[in-house]
């Protein structure tokens, strides 16, 4: 597995990727990434918030946190996506928020083990911060259960419940109102070019289609269903545009979220890792399996 660097901590032994690792943290707890499946924009909001159809599907290619909770009440973060300051990751943004409506004392040390592109619409975010719900909810005996976590999730962003609940699943309103979902778990190719997408300034642009149909499960089953950001994603952002028109040549491509990253699916695992190693040498690229249960879900069930 690939690793990208640690920004906030030194080498040394005893460590992940320079992550300083106390005996007694717990971990590693995984964050897994996300695809979605397909993405439709079907209106928005008063509020600006925009209403949409997708589909959500985990992959087994997750970040890794470690928790050392402390009694001094402080969060501290190490690791972590390289150029987001840390309070503005959202795992030190969901340890606040939990501290604060716990009422706890308690503080905590969070050891990020950084794997998922930030910018590249696999949720890597977002999964960080349902991932320390998770585990504070736990380490700190907060004793709040799915639903109470869910609904936390959703005041730091709106992929965050469905890696909290952690089963594939349709989505609609701005992406929490979630039904499960029973899908193939194929092998996926995720080719990542080198560029971090926005998802406000892709939402922020006024070309961008805000009406599409509503459309049903079943149909997307039967074979429905696009990206409604591609095309603005394309214009914006060249290299995606030209990742996307590689990988169409090896199998139907789609871009996950608002991008950059995209992906294929292949049934046979040494089928994507052929095209895999095909992949030009300006981008990076990794195989993951498809997974209808989230990794997170082995360690807090």
């Amino acid at each position: 597995m690939d690793r990208v660097p640690a920004g906030d901590a030194t080498s040394g032994p005893g460590t992940v990727t320079g992550l300083p690792i106390p005996g007694t943290a717990s971990g590693p707890w995984p964050a897994p990434a996300k695809l979605n499946l397909f993405l439709h924009i079907t209106g928005r909001r008063a509020d600006g918030y925009h209403t949409l159809q997708t589909v959500f599907q985990f992959l087994d290619r997750t970040d890794r946190l470690y928790f050392d909770s402390t009694e001094a009440g402080e969060i501290r973060r190490f690791g972590g996506p390289p150029g987001i300051p840390a309070a503005a990751d959202l795992s030190v943004r969901a340890a606040g928020l939990l501290q604060t409506v716990s009422g706890t004392g308690k503080g905590v040390d969070i050891h990020i083990d950084k794997c998922l592109p930030p910018g590249g619409g696999l949720g890597g975010g977002s999964s960080d911060a349902a991932t320390t719900l998770w585990a504070l909810n736990r380490l700190w005996d907060v004793g709040l259960d799915t639903g109470e976590l869910a609904r936390l999730g959703l005041e730091l962003g709106a992929d965050v419940p469905v890696f909290i609940r952690g089963e594939a699943a349709w989505a609609e309103g701005i992406g929490e109102i979630l039904t499960p979902v029973s899908l193939p778990e194929p092998w996926f190719l995720v080719v990542v070019p080198p560029v971090s997408v926005s998802t406000a300034d892709i939402f922020s642009v006024a070309e961008l289609t805000r009406d599409t149909p509503q459309m049903t499960i079943r149909a997307f089953l039967a074979g429905g269903g696009q990206n409604d950001c591609e095309a603005v994603v394309r214009r914006v952002h060249p290299q995606v545009a030209a990742a996307l028109d590689w990988l169409n040549t090896h199998a139907p491509a789609r871009m996950t979220g608002t991008g950059a990253c995209v992906f294929a699916a292949f049934e046979v695992e040494a089928e994507a890792r052929s095209v895999e190693r095909q992949v030009p040498p300006d981008w990076t690229a990794f195989v993951a399996r498809g997974m209808n249960r989230s990794p997170l879900q082995a360690v807090v069930t």
